[in-house]
């Protein structure tokens, strides 16, 4: 049985002690109300004492109903935390698997194309050396060879 159910049914327990005690009704006839006034009084202040020991008992058992639902509350909350808790790790742990399956292809694709560029760099250095001087050379010959020839548009103006 929850607990809220198990407190609810105390409340009632409490509620109907407080409501159990009857009052007896006058069946006697009105010259022998002054004896059942007398009589009535003492069971009355009987009454009253059972009636507040009834009520001190229904409000200890409804005290103790709502120690007991705050402290299931509380281990329901404490309890929840550790689900949750628990769930977070279980994600991380997924997401760290998913994380290293998927990066591992990554690391191979940066570690080929690493390669790839190292090798067109060789290959870039080594054309460099075996033509790097004729280059040099025919360069310089342009600079320093120098034909000024005069443009097709400038060596003949258009005639009006």
């Amino acid at each position: 049985m929850p607990f809220w159910k198990r407190a609810l049914t105390e409340m009632e327990l409490a509620q109907s002690l407080r409501s159990s005690i009857i009052y007896p009704p006058h069946r006697h006839p009105l010259p022998l109300a002054i004896l059942a006034t007398v009589k009535m009084s003492a069971q009355n202040s009987v009454g009253i004492q059972t009636l507040l020991d009834s009520e001190r008992e229904a409000q200890k058992i409804v005290q103790k109903a709502r120690e007991y639902r705050t402290k299931r509350v509380k281990d329901a909350r404490s309890e929840a935390q550790k689900e949750i808790e628990e769930y977070r790790k279980q994600k991380d742990q997924e997401f760290k698997k998913f994380e290293s399956e998927h990066t591992s292809g990554n690391r191979k694709a940066e570690e080929n194309a690493a390669k790839d560029a190292e090798n067109k760099v060789k290959e870039i250095k080594e054309a460099g050396k075996k033509t790097g001087d004729t280059v040099i050379e025919e360069l310089l010959k342009a600079i320093m060879d120098i034909k000024p020839e005069v443009p097709d548009r400038v060596a003949a103006p258009p005639r009006a």
